[in-house]
C-alpha cells in the first residue's frame, strides 16, 4: 500500500511540476500585461465606456460594451464598482450588463492563459466570453424594460456606534 501511495506522489509531483514549467511564463506575461493595461489603460478604458453608453443604441452598443469588457483589466471585484459609477453617470443598464458580464468571464490574463493551452481554446473562451456579455445586455433590455437593477449599486451608509469605536481604540493601544 505505501508502494503505491508514493508512485502516485511522484505521478502527481512529477505532471504538477511539468504543467508550471510549461504555463510559468504565460502567466508571468499574463500579470504583467494585466498591470500595464489596469495602470495606463483603465482611465481611458472607462472614458471610451462612458462615451459609447452616450451614442450608441441597441445591438450595437452591447457588442462595444463586451469588447470593453472583455479589454478591461479588472476582475469581478474591479468591475463592480466600475459598474456602480457608470450607473450613477447614467449609462444604460443593458451596456452595464454587457460590459460587467465580459469584463468579470475575461481580462488580459486569461486571454494569455487561454492562449496557453492552444489557439482552439483561446478562440472559445473570447467568443464564448462576447456572446455572453451581449447575451447579458439583451435579457436585461428585453426581460426588464422600465426596471433597474442597479439602483443598490450606490454604497450604503456607514454608521459608528459606540462599540465599534471602543473595539478600533482598545486594538490602537493594546
Amino acid at each position: 500500500m505505501r508502494e503505491i501511495l508514493q508512485r502516485e506522489a511522484i505521478y502527481l509531483w512529477y505532471y504538477a511540476d511539468l504543467q508550471f514549467r510549461q504555463i510559468i511564463w504565460y502567466w508571468l506575461l499574463g500579470m504583467a500585461l494585466g498591470s500595464f493595461v489596469s495602470v495606463f489603460a483603465k482611465e481611458r478604458i472607462h472614458r471610451l465606456c462612458a462615451r459609447l453608453g452616450q451614442r450608441l443604441t441597441g445591438p450595437i452598443g452591447w457588442i462595444a460594451a463586451s469588447l470593453l469588457g472583455i479589454a478591461s483589466p479588472l476582475c469581478m471585484y474591479g468591475t463592480i464598482p466600475i459598474c456602480a459609477s457608470f450607473s450613477q453617470k447614467g449609462i444604460r443598464e443593458d451596456f452595464l450588463a454587457a460590459f460587467m458580464m465580459s469584463s468579470i468571464l475575461l481580462n488580459p490574463q486569461l486571454i494569455i492563459y487561454s492562449a496557453a493551452l492552444g489557439r482552439t481554446a483561446l478562440c472559445v473562451r473570447i467568443i464564448a466570453c462576447f456572446l455572453c456579455g451581449i447575451s447579458a445586455g439583451a435579457l436585461l433590455h428585453y426581460c426588464f424594460r422600465g426596471k433597474t437593477w442597479s439602483e443598490g449599486c450606490q454604497a450604503p451608509e456607514v454608521s459608528r456606534s459606540p462599540f465599534s469605536e471602543r473595539w478600533r481604540v482598545w486594538i490602537l493601544y493594546r
